[in-house]
Protein backbone atom coordinates (compact mmCIF):
# COMPACT_ATOMS: atom_id res chain seq x y z
CA UNK A 1 0.00 0.00 0.00
CA UNK A 2 3.08 2.06 1.02
CA UNK A 3 5.06 1.76 -1.86
CA UNK A 4 1.76 1.99 -3.86
CA UNK A 5 1.24 5.67 -2.51
CA UNK A 6 4.96 6.47 -3.04
CA UNK A 7 4.26 5.62 -6.70
CA UNK A 8 0.83 7.68 -7.26
CA UNK A 9 2.91 10.47 -5.48
CA UNK A 10 6.09 10.69 -7.68
CA UNK A 11 3.82 10.11 -11.08
CA UNK A 12 1.65 13.61 -9.13
CA UNK A 13 4.87 15.33 -8.88
CA UNK A 14 6.10 14.42 -12.22
CA UNK A 15 3.45 15.27 -14.07
CA UNK A 16 3.26 18.79 -11.88
CA UNK A 17 6.76 19.73 -12.81
CA UNK A 18 5.97 18.89 -16.74
CA UNK A 19 2.92 21.40 -16.36
CA UNK A 20 5.05 23.64 -14.48
CA UNK A 21 7.99 23.56 -17.22
CA UNK A 22 5.15 24.04 -20.11
CA UNK A 23 3.11 27.21 -18.29
CA UNK A 24 6.81 28.61 -17.38
CA UNK A 25 8.20 28.21 -20.99
CA UNK A 26 5.26 29.88 -22.49
CA UNK A 27 4.52 32.43 -20.14
CA UNK A 28 8.37 33.14 -21.16
CA UNK A 29 7.93 33.23 -25.02
CA UNK A 30 4.98 35.76 -24.31
CA UNK A 31 7.32 38.06 -22.78
CA UNK A 32 9.44 37.73 -25.20
CA UNK A 33 6.77 38.63 -28.19
CA UNK A 34 5.41 41.68 -25.40
CA UNK A 35 8.79 43.09 -25.64
CA UNK A 36 9.05 42.45 -29.30
CA UNK A 37 11.67 40.18 -29.61
CA UNK A 38 10.25 37.70 -32.21
CA UNK A 39 12.96 35.65 -32.98
CA UNK A 40 13.46 34.62 -29.50
CA UNK A 41 9.83 34.15 -28.83
CA UNK A 42 9.67 32.08 -32.48
CA UNK A 43 12.32 29.69 -31.01
CA UNK A 44 10.97 29.60 -27.65
CA UNK A 45 7.88 28.39 -28.55
CA UNK A 46 9.42 26.06 -31.08
CA UNK A 47 11.55 24.27 -28.39
CA UNK A 48 8.20 23.94 -26.42
CA UNK A 49 6.40 22.50 -29.41
CA UNK A 50 8.90 19.72 -30.10
CA UNK A 51 8.39 18.93 -26.15
CA UNK A 52 4.75 18.84 -26.62
CA UNK A 53 3.95 17.14 -29.50
CA UNK A 54 0.64 16.78 -29.02
CA UNK A 55 -0.45 20.05 -28.32
CA UNK A 56 -1.42 22.51 -31.62
CA UNK A 57 -0.90 25.74 -29.01
CA UNK A 58 2.79 25.73 -29.21
CA UNK A 59 3.11 25.33 -32.83
CA UNK A 60 1.05 27.53 -33.61
CA UNK A 61 2.11 30.24 -32.14
CA UNK A 62 5.60 29.69 -33.91
CA UNK A 63 3.86 29.80 -36.82
CA UNK A 64 2.14 33.35 -35.88
CA UNK A 65 4.86 35.12 -34.23
CA UNK A 66 6.80 34.18 -37.96
CA UNK A 67 3.91 35.17 -40.22
CA UNK A 68 3.94 38.50 -38.03
CA UNK A 69 7.38 39.63 -38.40
CA UNK A 70 6.99 38.76 -42.00
CA UNK A 71 5.07 41.84 -42.70
CA UNK A 72 7.08 44.89 -44.06
CA UNK A 73 10.14 42.49 -45.13
CA UNK A 74 11.74 43.59 -48.79
CA UNK A 75 13.82 40.94 -49.55
CA UNK A 76 11.33 37.96 -50.96
CA UNK A 77 14.14 35.48 -50.20
CA UNK A 78 13.79 36.37 -46.34
CA UNK A 79 10.12 36.57 -46.66
CA UNK A 80 10.04 32.90 -48.69
CA UNK A 81 11.79 31.43 -45.42
CA UNK A 82 9.97 33.15 -42.72
CA UNK A 83 6.62 32.03 -44.47
CA UNK A 84 8.08 28.63 -45.35
CA UNK A 85 8.84 28.23 -41.49
CA UNK A 86 5.60 29.30 -40.42
CA UNK A 87 3.71 27.04 -43.02
CA UNK A 88 6.27 24.05 -41.52
CA UNK A 89 4.87 25.06 -38.12
CA UNK A 90 1.18 25.78 -39.18
CA UNK A 91 1.00 22.83 -40.57
CA UNK A 92 2.21 20.58 -37.45
CA UNK A 93 -0.58 22.64 -35.61
CA UNK A 94 -3.12 21.47 -38.09
CA UNK A 95 -1.92 17.44 -37.22
CA UNK A 96 -3.07 17.98 -33.82
CA UNK A 97 -6.00 20.29 -34.04
CA UNK A 98 -7.96 19.18 -38.05
CA UNK A 99 -10.72 22.25 -38.61
CA UNK A 100 -9.41 24.32 -35.92
CA UNK A 101 -11.08 27.79 -36.63
CA UNK A 102 -7.39 29.29 -34.88
CA UNK A 103 -4.82 27.75 -37.35
CA UNK A 104 -7.23 28.54 -40.62
CA UNK A 105 -7.65 32.24 -39.68
CA UNK A 106 -3.55 31.81 -39.33
CA UNK A 107 -3.23 30.41 -42.68
CA UNK A 108 -5.28 33.48 -43.99
CA UNK A 109 -3.37 35.54 -42.27
CA UNK A 110 0.43 33.70 -43.88
CA UNK A 111 -1.11 34.54 -47.42
CA UNK A 112 -2.20 37.98 -46.61
CA UNK A 113 1.67 38.62 -46.42
CA UNK A 114 2.79 37.19 -49.30
CA UNK A 115 -0.43 39.54 -50.61
CA UNK A 116 0.45 42.26 -48.86
CA UNK A 117 4.39 41.78 -49.94
CA UNK A 118 3.37 41.65 -53.79
CA UNK A 119 -0.29 42.13 -54.54
CA UNK A 120 0.59 41.65 -58.35
CA UNK A 121 2.57 38.58 -58.12
CA UNK A 122 0.24 36.76 -54.76
CA UNK A 123 -2.89 38.76 -54.68
CA UNK A 124 -4.63 36.37 -58.01
CA UNK A 125 -4.02 33.29 -56.49
CA UNK A 126 -4.31 33.80 -52.64
CA UNK A 127 -7.27 36.03 -52.41
CA UNK A 128 -9.93 33.77 -53.09
CA UNK A 129 -7.81 31.18 -50.98
CA UNK A 130 -8.65 33.35 -48.44
CA UNK A 131 -12.03 34.14 -48.92
CA UNK A 132 -12.44 30.46 -48.96
CA UNK A 133 -10.59 30.14 -45.86
CA UNK A 134 -12.24 32.87 -43.99
CA UNK A 135 -15.41 31.13 -45.12
CA UNK A 136 -14.53 27.83 -43.58
CA UNK A 137 -13.89 29.30 -40.34
CA UNK A 138 -17.03 31.21 -39.93
CA UNK A 139 -19.03 28.16 -40.84
CA UNK A 140 -17.20 26.09 -38.02
CA UNK A 141 -17.27 28.58 -35.19
CA UNK A 142 -19.75 31.69 -36.18
CA UNK A 143 -19.18 33.49 -33.14
CA UNK A 144 -15.43 33.37 -32.64
CA UNK A 145 -14.55 37.36 -32.37
CA UNK A 146 -11.08 36.75 -33.43
CA UNK A 147 -12.37 34.81 -36.62
CA UNK A 148 -15.13 37.48 -37.36
CA UNK A 149 -12.33 40.36 -36.50
CA UNK A 150 -9.76 38.74 -38.72
CA UNK A 151 -12.31 38.60 -42.17
CA UNK A 152 -13.36 41.72 -41.57
CA UNK A 153 -9.61 43.22 -41.88
CA UNK A 154 -9.18 40.88 -44.96
CA UNK A 155 -12.37 42.61 -46.39
CA UNK A 156 -11.45 45.93 -45.32
CA UNK A 157 -7.88 45.61 -46.84
CA UNK A 158 -9.85 44.12 -50.05
CA UNK A 159 -12.34 47.12 -50.17
CA UNK A 160 -9.08 49.93 -49.86
CA UNK A 161 -6.92 47.97 -52.75
CA UNK A 162 -10.38 48.39 -54.72
CA UNK A 163 -11.16 52.34 -53.76
CA UNK A 164 -14.30 50.98 -51.79
CA UNK A 165 -15.68 52.13 -48.87
CA UNK A 166 -14.94 50.16 -46.02
CA UNK A 167 -17.91 50.92 -43.76
CA UNK A 168 -20.15 47.92 -44.63
CA UNK A 169 -17.41 46.20 -42.17
CA UNK A 170 -17.71 47.93 -39.20
CA UNK A 171 -20.67 46.29 -37.71
CA UNK A 172 -18.77 42.53 -38.37
CA UNK A 173 -16.31 44.67 -35.95
CA UNK A 174 -18.71 46.21 -33.39
CA UNK A 175 -20.17 42.27 -33.25
CA UNK A 176 -16.83 40.65 -32.65
CA UNK A 177 -16.30 43.39 -29.94
CA UNK A 178 -19.49 42.27 -28.24
CA UNK A 179 -18.79 38.52 -28.88
CA UNK A 180 -15.53 38.65 -27.37
CA UNK A 181 -16.85 39.98 -23.98
CA UNK A 182 -18.90 37.21 -23.85
CA UNK A 183 -16.44 34.52 -24.42
CA UNK A 184 -15.31 32.22 -22.31
CA UNK A 185 -11.83 30.14 -22.75
CA UNK A 186 -10.84 27.59 -20.36
CA UNK A 187 -8.03 26.04 -22.21
CA UNK A 188 -4.82 27.73 -20.72
CA UNK A 189 -3.03 29.87 -23.35
CA UNK A 190 -5.73 29.73 -25.74
CA UNK A 191 -5.79 32.96 -28.62
CA UNK A 192 -6.97 36.30 -26.49
CA UNK A 193 -8.88 38.87 -28.58
CA UNK A 194 -6.83 41.82 -28.83
CA UNK A 195 -10.02 44.38 -27.92
CA UNK A 196 -7.42 47.23 -28.20
CA UNK A 197 -6.43 46.51 -31.93
CA UNK A 198 -10.15 45.80 -32.50
CA UNK A 199 -10.79 49.22 -31.00
CA UNK A 200 -8.01 51.03 -34.13
CA UNK A 201 -9.26 48.54 -36.95
CA UNK A 202 -13.00 49.67 -35.84
CA UNK A 203 -11.69 53.72 -35.64
CA UNK A 204 -9.86 52.93 -39.32
CA UNK A 205 -13.23 51.50 -40.50
CA UNK A 206 -15.18 54.53 -39.39
CA UNK A 207 -12.74 57.31 -40.55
Amino acid sequence: MKKSILIIAILCTGILAAQSKYQKGMQKAFAHWEKNEMVKASQLFERISKAETENWLPAYYTAYVEVLSAFGIKEESKLNAKLNRAQEFLDLAKSNSENNPEIIAAQALLNTAYIAFDGQKYGMTLSGKNAQLYAKALAIAPKNPRVILANAEWNMGAAKFFGKSTKPYCDQIKKAIELSKEEKIDIEFYPKFQLKRAEEVLQKCQG
